[in-house]
């Protein structure tokens, strides 16, 4: 069979037949009288294996090695092609979620574009330093899409980046807390963390709801990260996790400050000093915890915690007492 019949036969067009045959994958088996590659059958099935080879992304020098090293073991080249087909998919979701960002950025014009890319490559630097300056530079003139600032807030460790970070996104004007309440979601606790902070400087209802969830985590950080935004906010809810921070002794102070929040409303004031006196009480609770339950009533007021107070003034623990008898003489002082 002659080149013109095989290229028609085969698909494969007599150019490349013969470049198969100048890199020695291919021979034809003989020659006419005048000169004309014949080629037999066992010739077309090697052009249909080259084919097919080709397919799956082997080079043209692999595939020779594949036909004609006896030695030669698909396996490992079939785990090579997987990984190399892995690393290039990779690659290429990473181009197209930079350009769905860049689309979403919606640039008009070509200046605006670069300054979206380099906004972009600053916020995945090595550099902290870059990464908050690409934050904290984010803003009308070149947009950093909400996609991408909203990964780089859950995965950024440094604090500094982390904090500019959440600033941009509250600032951003977007709509932002899908997004983070996906990243609560995530089975990593450290991204529940950042994502709830992200969440707790947004001033929005929907993320407040977000924030109503993550007093339910199973991560102290994430609830209490979680409470103290909505103390501030007014959500008796975060009331339980509050005291339990102050019992815990994690960021305690901040906790009954919060709580003090809450008890300016009368009726919340009576039920933050009941809970924290039930907490008082309990048995198991360290004097050390105690200690600080006690300095958690300043802050709250009423006659609840004014009668808490004076009962804790002759508590069996001298440092207690202590405690509670110069809050009463203060509360008398300064009533």
């Amino acid at each position: 069979m002659l080149i013109g019949e095989v290229a028609r036969r085969s698909g494969v067009s007599a150019r490349m037949l013969r470049h198969y045959e100048s890199l020695g994958l291919l021979r034809p088996s003989a020659r006419t009288g005048t000169g004309y590659r014949e080629y037999s059958g066992e010739d077309i099935r090697r052009i249909f294996h080259i084919e097919s080879l080709r397919s799956l992304g082997l080079s043209l020098r692999e595939i020779g090695r594949a036909l004609d090293d006896p030695g030669f073991t698909p396996a490992t080249l079939v785990g090579d092609l997987i990984v190399r087909t892995r690393e290039r998919i990779a690659a290429e979701t990473e181009l197209l979620t930079r350009l769905q960002r860049i689309d979403g950025a919606g640039p008009a014009s070509w200046e605006a574009v670069l300054q979206v890319v380099g906004l972009l490559q600053a916020l995945g630097s090595k550099s902290a330093d870059t990464r908050q300056r690409a934050a904290l530079t984010s803003g009308d003139d070149a947009p950093v899409p909400k996609e991408a600032l909203v990964e780089a807030a859950l995965t950024e460790t440094d604090p500094n980046v982390a904090g500019a970070l959440r600033w941009a996104l509250a600032r951003s004007g977007e709509d932002v807390t899908a997004l983070l309440a996906e990243g609560l979601r995530s089975p990593a606790a450290a991204v529940r963390e950042r994502a709830v902070r992200c969440l707790a400087a947004l001033t929005r209802e929907d993320a407040t709801t977000e924030l109503r969830h993550a007093l339910a985590d199973a991560e102290p950080a994430v609830r209490g990260h979680a409470a103290l935004a909505l103390g501030t906010r007014g959500e008796t809810r975060a009331i339980p996790v509050l005291i339990d921070m102050i019992v815990q002794g994690v960021r305690d102070t901040d906790a009954a400050d919060a709580l003090s929040t809450l008890a300016s409303d009368s009726a919340t004031a009576g039920q933050v000093a009941g809970l924290l006196v039930e907490h008082l009480g309990h048995v198991a609770t360290p004097a050390a915890a105690r200690g600080r339950l006690t300095q958690a009533l300043a802050g709250i007021p009423g006659k609840t915690a004014d009668g808490a107070l004076a009962e804790l003034s002759d508590d069996k623990d001298r440092a207690v007492a202590l405690t509670a008898a110069y809050l009463v003489q203060l509360r008398a002082s300064s009533g």
